[in-house]
């Protein structure tokens, strides 16, 4: 099935941004989103430059902090422009709705785009995390050449950036494309790394302290610009697939976002909120966990789960303290026996990353965790990166080095 789509391509090296018609082919076995529409698919096999490696795919959701994040980017292009350089190949596409952020990644990576940057929340970098699978597999390229590997970049820009937090990045947008400038260096200069030990070396010896500089101006631009991150995996009853690059949790926190994204529009008070409503008719449930395919263990009276790739999640929580997306291990984090005015009188610790040492909270490094209710209740809640999955039963593993991030 071929179709006539439209894409948005910014040339660098000028001032204006033009508009470039494509003929993109959709591939059987990969369904569009149900709110894809022919004007929205931005990739081709004839939009692109001749070096399918010099694409960077920007996905930004315009609607996103209330509407605050298409402005900001339009604010963010001649920045962008001069920044980058003009030997980029700059590809906009503003997602029209939930889901579309998927097929877009699925297409850049399969056109051999050399990175997508997720512009906005959480909520978007998840949808663009998901674009890397189809049918638990990684996509691939067209070309299926083995070193070339599409790179995940982010921009925050959204009501929530909890994922950068973890790196230790500002919700600043120009520090954001200051990372991918550097990253993009990287992939322009492929012959500089195995330069870099023999310059380092030279410098090394002279001792002097220009040269030192030197060495630390070279370590910048070519150590950490680019790593391979860890993603976790859920599967339910229905055996589908679904990633998360940030933190996967259960029960009260799962039912407090729930809400909360039905308030998106009034901020980070969209979680305070969120909370207020989760705790309505809240009740503790019994649960049975499998951790690494070992033997089921029954907790008690279980407040929530919060299973970790990365560090924070609900407008800057450190809930998950110790987890690192380069470990391959999730951090899972249950809390137990807590009332409402527990996480009132926890919730400093809870901000802080310091409440593992809390009574009726426990901690561990998984590979895998399974978790089912057995409360008889029903309708226990289950969240990633703040989207609502559904309910229990659930299963979690973790994927080491899965995607190679600028960061």
């Amino acid at each position: 099935m071929e179709m006539v789509a439209w894409y948005n391509q910014i040339t660098l090296g000028g001032v204006q941004t033009a508009m470039a018609k494509s003929s993109v082919v959709l591939r059987a076995g990969h369904p569009l989103a149900p709110d894809l529409s022919p004007d929205r698919s931005m990739l081709s096999s004839s939009g692109l430059s001749s070096n399918r490696r010099r694409d960077l795919v920007f996905i930004v959701n315009p609607r996103g902090a209330n509407g605050r994040t298409g402005k900001d980017w339009k604010k963010l292009l001649p920045y962008l422009r001069s920044r980058l350089g003009g030997d980029c190949n700059i590809c906009e596409s503003l997602t029209s709705g939930p889901l579309h952020a998927i097929d877009i990644t699925r297409e850049a990576i399969r056109e051999g785009a050399e990175a997508v940057i997720a512009v906005g929340g959480d909520g978007t970098l998840h949808e663009v995390v998901n674009g890397f699978f189809w049918d638990g597999k990684p996509v691939s390229d067209h070309i299926k050449e083995a070193a070339h590997s599409t790179a995940l970049g982010l921009i925050p820009l959204g009501t929530g950036s909890d994922f950068a937090r973890t790196f230790g990045w500002k919700n600043d947008p120009h520090e954001a494309i200051e990372r991918i400038a550097r990253g993009n260096l990287l992939v322009r200069l492929p012959l500089l790394p195995s330069i870099m030990f023999e310059l380092i070396l030279n410098t090394i010896s002279s001792n002097t302290i220009f040269c030192s500089l030197n060495v630390r101006f070279l370590w910048d631009c070519f150590i950490g610009l680019r790593s391979r991150i860890d993603v976790g995996v859920i599967s339910g009853e229905s055996g589908e697939l679904h990633y998360f690059i940030n933190v996967a949790d259960v029960h009260l926190s799962a039912k407090a976002g729930y809400y909360a994204s039905r308030y998106k529009r009034f901020g980070n008070l969209c979680y305070v909120i969120g909370a207020l409503q989760g705790f309505m008719g809240h009740r503790n449930v019994d649960l049975r966990v499998k951790v690494n395919k070992g033997e089921w263990e029954i907790y008690s009276q279980v407040s929530a789960i919060c299973i970790g790739n990365a560090k924070y999640f609900g407008g800057g929580m450190k809930i998950t303290p110790n987890a690192d997306p380069h470990s391959g291990n999730l951090e899972v984090v249950i809390l137990q026996d807590f009332k409402w005015y527990d996480f009132i009188l926890k919730l400093h610790k809870l901000y802080k990353g310091t409440h593992l040492s809390v009574k009726n909270v426990s901690s561990r490094n998984v590979h895998s965790i399974e978790v089912e209710d057995i409360s008889g209740s029903g309708g226990v809640y289950v969240q990633s990166d703040g989207e609502h999955l559904g309910f229990l039963p659930r299963k979690f593993c973790i994927l080491p080095a899965a995607i190679e991030m600028i960061s």
